[in-house]
């Protein structure tokens, strides 16, 4: 099989865009899947994703609950997953 027929029924992929805003600036956005971390605790407590604001450079963590775990993960966020010690 040659490279292109491998590829021949692919289509070029768009990447996904999250809207964000940052809650000391009031900045509103949109953050490429690579700008976000996302970690994954064993409550809600401990789940959150990440990101640094474009406009003002300031980190921000969020909560994340289950939807946006899922919307996060399945738009390729990287995810940290936290293990208990105990």
């Amino acid at each position: 099989m040659t490279v292109g027929a491998a590829f021949a029924g692919m289509r070029r992929v768009v990447p996904v865009m999250f809207k964000a805003g940052c809650p000391d600036c009031r900045g509103r956005f949109e953050l490429a899947a690579s700008a976000l971390r996302l970690a994954i605790g064993a409550s809600s407590r401990t789940t959150f994703y990440s990101f640094t604001c474009p406009e003002c450079g300031v980190a921000v963590r969020k909560p994340a609950g289950e939807r946006i775990v899922e919307l996060l993960t399945g738009g390729g966020v990287r995810t940290l997953r936290l293990h208990s010690t105990v």
